[in-house]
């Protein structure tokens, strides 16, 4: 008997289980990468210089994984100096302890190195990865994340035959720790000595940037500027590019001449290799700055004997607003494509959700203690001695106060002040953010952890009355805005992701003095469900060593 009862008891359990397997969904796939980061010397712009590689190579390897994937990122730091790595549109949902800003983590200390943990959740998409601390992304470190559909996800253009990288960014032939103390010393950097494309100079001037095409195929471009202060007007001798896709939103399909990339931005293009055999010039030039600089590479075609030849395309007017706002205006969100969930975009209706929160935010420049600041609605933010995510977790006092920045501009004449500023986030809010640039250069704004809709551009004061030109329809969603000289942009999105999040100026050296803020979302039931566990390997440093 006691062999029959052991007997039926297996067979239970095994009855059990068997069961309950259809409703055990398998894990996402995991990625195990190693990253070493390091100086290395590189001739760029004809000059041999220092700039900062990952396994050896500049710009860094590209990181490629797909929807859902978890990675697993060993960052070991071989500088001379602490580290942190952000992912600039990855939206890191539930775990700001892994987004790699000094407002969340505690460095990664020289000659040490710490794990990345995170899952690319519901995102497809071009995005790029750059290093966050002490003006460190001035000599590089930077590189292309391509995050591809699940199979069962479709995306809205047939399969390109081949996909390919364009990191183009302005660059100076100083290294960072260089610049740093120029603007330490509240001195101006000037003007960038260049324009890099895949970390290159320009053709007949060095080294450049070759990429080989075959003819007669379609190619899927993937354009980011990773420089620190230009805007870019990116452009391919004789070809049209077809924008299809900008930060994990697809876009209506439209034919351009050149495309305007501004700091932090990452665009998808289709490029048709329909020409006559040969080489092609591909341009980057800066736009909005005094003087004009341009990285040029070449399109080679497999089949080519011929050089590029003949002018180098001008492209726009580098100084026509009306020009960027126009195209700005016309990317549009797909509404008939796929997400990374498979549920049509167009079913979140963002247009028809109520606002419950306004905020409005003003740069200026500055001077406090007889230095060049920059400031975010009267105050410059002041790095504290301890991340603000370990302090907040660790009931730590004193590092900052919630609510320690106003929702809106100041009076006029208001003492600019140095402060670590944090918004206390409303969870599940709706959120309106006007971006109010009151000076003559373009800005460029990022918002971790979060995608936002741009409801809108504009030239001039904003008031009420501009709301009624928001898109509330079709905005394209993204993590990263501009906003033109003297005007203001308007995005809409919802505080649904717990954490300590960054809100930061793309421009490095206005965020480098005091033109970034955090917003902190909070849900009271405190459940992993919205935001993950201190991660075991937590670094502990400041007032939390």
């Amino acid at each position: 008997m006691k062999s029959l009862w052991f007997s039926s008891g297996i067979s239970l359990l095994v009855l059990l289980h068997a069961a309950l397997i259809p409703a055990v969904k398998a894990e996402d796939p995991y990625q195990f990468i190693t990253w070493n980061v390091a100086y290395q010397t590189a001739k760029i712009l004809g000059v041999s210089q220092q700039v900062i590689g990952i396994n050896g190579q500049f710009p860094g390897p590209p990181l490629d994984s797909v929807t859902n994937n978890n990675l697993v990122i060993n960052v070991f730091n071989q500088l001379d100096e602490p580290l942190l790595i952000s992912w600039n549109g990855i939206s890191q949902r539930k775990t700001s302890w892994q987004d790699g800003v000094s407002g969340t983590n505690c460095p990664i200390l020289p000659g040490s190195n710490w794990t990345y943990e995170f899952q690319l959740k519901d995102q497809i998409g071009s995005y790029f990865y750059f290093p966050s601390l002490l003006y460190q992304k001035a000599d590089g470190g930077f590189g292309a994340i391509r995050i591809a559909n699940r199979v069962i996800i479709p995306v809205p253009f047939s399969t390109p035959d081949g996909d390919i990288n364009f990191l183009v960014g302005d660059w100076y032939n100083t290294r960072h720790q260089d610049l740093r103390r120029k603007l330490d010393s509240g001195l101006p950097l000037g003007s960038p000595d260049g324009v890099l494309i895949n970390g290159k100079g320009s053709f007949g001037q060095g080294d450049y940037s070759s990429v080989t095409v075959d003819p007669g195929k379609t190619y899927r471009l993937r354009v980011s500027n990773v420089g620190t202060v230009s805007s870019i007007n990116f452009r391919i001798q004789g070809h049209q590019l077809l924008l299809v896709e900008t930060e994990g939103s697809h876009t209506n399909e439209i034919l351009l001449d050149s495309l305007d990339v501004h700091v932090g931005q990452s665009y998808s293009v289709l490029v048709k290799t329909n020409q006559s055999p040969s080489d092609f010039y591909v341009v980057a030039s800066t736009k909005f700055q005094p003087n004009v600089l341009q990285g040029v590479g070449i399109l080679h075609y497999s089949d080519s004997h011929a050089v590029a030849s003949g002018p180098i395309p001008p492209g726009p007017d580098p100084n026509d607003i009306n020009f960027s706002m126009n195209q700005a205006n016309t990317v549009r969100r797909n509404l008939t494509a796929n997400a990374a969930r498979p549920n049509p975009q167009g079913s979140y209706h963002y247009g028809e959700i109520n606002v419950t929160r306004r905020i409005q935010l003003q740069n200026t420049a500055v001077s406090l203690n007889g230095h060049q600041r920059y400031a975010v609605n009267g105050i410059s933010y002041l790095t504290p001695d301890t991340p603000l995510k370990l302090a907040d977790y660790l009931n730590i006092s004193g590092v900052f106060t919630l609510g320690s920045i106003t929702d809106f501009p100041p009076q006029q004449g208001t003492a600019p002040v140095l402060l670590s500023s944090v918004f206390d986030g409303d969870w599940q809010a709706f959120i309106e953010i006007v971006f109010l640039n009151t000076e003559n250069e373009v800005q460029s704004w990022h918002l971790d952890g979060h995608d936002f809709f741009v409801a809108g551009y504009g030239i001039g004061s904003w008031s009420e009355a501009s709301r009624h030109d928001y898109n509330l329809l079709d905005g394209v969603s993204r993590s990263t805005t501009h906003v033109y000289p003297n005007g203001w942009t308007a995005i809409l999105f919802p505080g649904d992701n717990a954490g300590m999040w960054n809100i930061r100026s793309q421009t490095l050296y206005r965020q480098y003095l005091g033109q970034e803020i955090y917003i902190r979302f909070y849900n009271p039931t405190n459940s992993f469900r919205t935001e993950a566990p201190a991660p075991a390997n937590l670094i502990r440093c400041g007032r939390a060593a």
